[in-house]
């Protein structure tokens, strides 16, 4: 009587069965379809000369996942040694063969250098290059983070802490454990454990968090287990630990939620998930529970705790001797401070927004490698001078009792002649804050701005051949009130004071706002507002007076792509951070930034850059050869109204930095561009070029240079004391010799045997056909 019903649910049985099986197949289908891109930096180099100590070495290989050995043998190995460091690399110019880096440590300043590079079987190389650091892979279809790492390279601490923690019966059970479930539920009710069990398998977990939603019911349960049997049945044991090992949630860092083992060590202990110690492997198994409660930069007491737990069920499963737990137990928990920065969160997001359109349309590849730009040993660097920069000024500000919000900075770094990013800092925390400052704080240039006005004065000088615009060029620095569009206008000089006749050069250098802006009324507003929105495209500035002071806004990389024009000899390089993008067999192009703009003539571009040289050795600039930094190079200090916005632009032939030192709510800083903004610029260009020699900015045709006298900017006779070598356009340099040095009333001067010149030409007026006029 009961046959026939019994059938029926036999049947119905089945065929629910087999539409689960559907369901998992196709969910598994679309797992393995699941790529998560692959974000690269540019392989890493070696140099001798390099800024390096031996823990940072040792973090660069790690960042390639090289594991640390008593004896380095195969490749992805290296040793540490007391003055070297051996390697084999695993790609790149010496691949599988021991390189041996030799490093000096300064024992008052704890800084490092790499002396040589010895490669067996060659002997000194000048360079070696290793593989291409794995900045992060973009989990697709959301904001989150992970490494996908094969079984077999995981440590076996990593997989046992999880076994013993969270299935200890995982290699016996076929996906649902009957015996652990009842088992968990009588622990809890007794309360033998000081903690909660949990009777899920991995493999429910990996269904629960892969295949269903979050909902909570009998039904949902019951599909659960009876998916994670179908999972059993159609992979291996291994493939399903892989599969839960590389996908499991470790919480939120910043805006990204964190998956995988790999990825939670590298952010949660700043090294590869190879060279976690026994202690770090069961943190990383003991924050799966709960990864808000045991996250081990938030609550490191809880995290401490839970791993201690996970250590004693090691114990108990076998996996680690009593020594060992004991010692693990003793050891502090030490999570890497900022290890989310350390992994260029602002550059791969704007990364991610640069080719989120191609990769979206190649969505069943099976492999995507994006690969950057970045400079991994610069960008750590930035990231240093920035959170030490930073935490100086506002050491600064608390001493002068100055109450002032979080303060933020920003850092770009390129190459000028590639236009290639090479470091981005978008803020002091990404944890705090994944707003980029870099790319996306809009602020007044402010004195930054002041080489284009020389820049469109002298190109103009070029091209209608005049003669009156030149670095030697003398114009006033003094108060003036100035009328335009019947509005009154009175600038200021940021210190209150005035020079009174200076050159262009000193105006420039001592960043003279009243004679910038004399400059600017030569020159012509219109002119410089032309040049402006040549360079800056989409963004322009109106052909007001107060343009010549930088009064609109522009954000870090809008400045670093403008400074390009400068060692480019007039050409603007617009930025890329991306070199190409692999896509299984096909590589795509990266996105298109442009060609290169011709902005000004090469000429009076030098000129600018050779009058922004002053900055640095004589000018607002001066401290950075105070402190140490003495490579040839060329900038300009910024500095906004009430010392809101603090700016350093400058550069090498081989390295631009641009850096920005504000606070989000637009309130005073307090400090001027020199103050805030060029320690930090400074103190990166000098570890940055460690070990480089200077190298000259190229001097191009149609330039010729003349002694002249600093004061006067006329030509230097035999009594002027302060000489300088000026560049000029050929043809404008200056006829007269310098009629204040000229030896009258000095002892045994005489005037005899002095070449006749060209009288001084009388001074122009002020031009009046821009609609401002000086108000007496």
């Amino acid at each position: 009587m009961l046959l026939g019903p019994a059938i029926v649910l036999a049947v119905i049985a089945v065929l629910v069965f087999r539409s689960v099986e559907s369901e998992v197949d196709a969910r598994l289908a679309g797992i393995h379809d699941r790529v998560a891109p692959k974000v690269y930096a540019r392989p890493y180099v070696l140099r001798p000369g390099q800024a390096l100590t031996f823990d940072e070495l040792d973090d660069r290989l790690d960042d390639l996942g090289y594991t640390r050995r008593e004896r380095a043998q195969a490749p992805g190995e290296f040793e540490v040694r007391a003055t070297e460091i051996r390697l084999v690399p695993r790609g790149g110019s010496a691949s599988g063969r021991v390189v041996r880096v030799a490093l000096a440590i300064d024992g008052a300043t704890r800084s490092g250098r790499v002396v040589s590079l010895r490669v067996d079987g060659t002997g000194v190389v000048p360079d070696v290059q290793l593989e291409a650091p794995l900045l992060t892979s973009v989990a697709a279809g959301t904001r989150g983070r992970q490494r996908q790492v094969p079984l077999q390279q995981l440590p076996a601490a990593v997989v046992q802490a999880v076994l013993a923690i969270e299935d200890r019966r995982f290699y016996s059970h076929p996906g649902v454990d009957v015996i652990r479930t009842v088992g968990a539920v009588v622990t809890n009710v007794r309360g033998d454990k000081p903690y909660l069990v949990g009777g899920s398998t991995l493999t429910q977990q990996l269904v629960k968090n892969s295949f269903l939603t979050p909902e909570k019911s009998y039904i949902r349960k019951v599909r659960e287990q009876v998916m994670s049997i179908v999972v059993e049945r159609r992979l291996t044991k291994d493939q399903i630990l892989e599969l839960y090992l590389n996908d499991v949630y470790l919480g939120q860092r910043g805006s990204f939620s964190v998956h995988g083992m790999a990825e939670g060590a590298h952010l949660f202990f700043g090294k590869d998930v190879t060279n976690v110690s026994l202690a770090e492997a069961a943190t990383l198994a003991g924050i799966i529970q709960s990864p808000a409660a045991y996250s081990p930069s938030r609550h490191p007491g809880r995290a401490r705790e839970r791993r201690d737990v996970v250590l004693r069920a090691m114990r108990e499963s076998g996996y680690v001797t009593a020594a060992a737990m004991e010692i693990a137990l003793r050891e502090p928990l030490r999570t890497a401070a900022g290890s989310i920065d350390a992994e260029a969160p602002f550059f791969v997001d704007y990364v991610t927004q640069l080719v989120s359109e191609q990769v979206a349309l190649r969505a069943s590849a099976q492999r995507v490698e994006v690969h950057t730009t970045l400079d991994l040993h610069l960008q750590r660097l930035a990231q240093d001078v920035v959170a030490a920069g930073v935490a100086s000024i506002e050491q600064k500000l608390s001493k002068r009792k100055r109450q002032a919000g979080p303060l933020q900075a920003a850092l770009v770094a390129i190459d000028p002649r590639t236009g290639e990013i090479l470091a981005m800092v978008g803020g002091r925390s990404y944890q705090r804050s994944q707003y980029n400052r870099a790319t996306s704080a809009r602020r007044q240039p402010g004195s930054t701005f002041k080489p284009f006005v020389f820049l469109a004065a002298f190109d103009l000088a070029l091209r209608e051949g005049r003669t009156d615009l030149t670095p030697a060029t003398l114009v006033a620095d003094e108060p003036a009130t100035f009328l335009f569009n019947a509005q009154e206008w009175s600038p200021r000089n940021y210190d209150g004071e005035y020079d009174g006749p200076i050159t262009a050069r000193r105006a420039l250098a001592r960043s003279r706002n009243l004679a910038t802006i004399q400059m600017a009324e030569l020159t012509g507003y219109q002119h410089i507002a032309a040049l402006w929105r040549t360079v800056n495209r989409g963004f322009g500035a109106q052909a007001y007076p107060s343009i010549s002071l930088g009064v609109f806004e522009a954000s870090p990389l809008d400045l670093a792509e403008a400074y390009t024009v400068f060692p480019n000899l007039g050409q603007v390089r617009p930025l890329r951070a991306v070199t190409r993008i692999d896509v299984d067999a096909t590589t795509l192009p990266p996105p298109d930034g442009g060609a290169p703009r011709r902005i000004a003539a090469a000429a009076p571009t030098f000129l600018v850059t050779n009058m922004m040289r002053s900055v640095l050795n004589e000018g607002t600039g001066a401290s950075a050869r105070g402190n140490g930094f003495a490579l040839d190079a060329a900038g300009k200090s910024g500095t906004t109204n009430d010392l809101r916005d603090a700016w350093f632009v400058g550069f090498t032939p081989e390295l631009l930095t641009a850096v920005w030192v504000g606070l989000d709510d637009n309130t005073p800083v307090g400090l001027s561009g020199s103050q805030a903004a060029l320690p930090i610029w400074t103190a990166f260009m000098k570890r940055a070029l460690a070990g480089h020699r200077s190298q000259a900015f190229a001097v191009p045709d149609g330039v010729s240079f003349a002694e002249i006298d600093k004061d006067t900017g006329q030509r230097a006779g035999p009594f002027c004391e302060r000489v300088f070598n000026e560049a000029f356009l050929v043809g404008t340099e200056p006829q007269v010799l310098c009629e204040t040095h000229n030896g009258v009333g000095m002892p045994g001067a005489s005037m005899t045997g002095l070449p006749a010149l060209l009288p001084m030409p009388a001074a122009a007026p002020l031009p009046t056909s821009h609609g401002m006029v000086p108000v007496p």
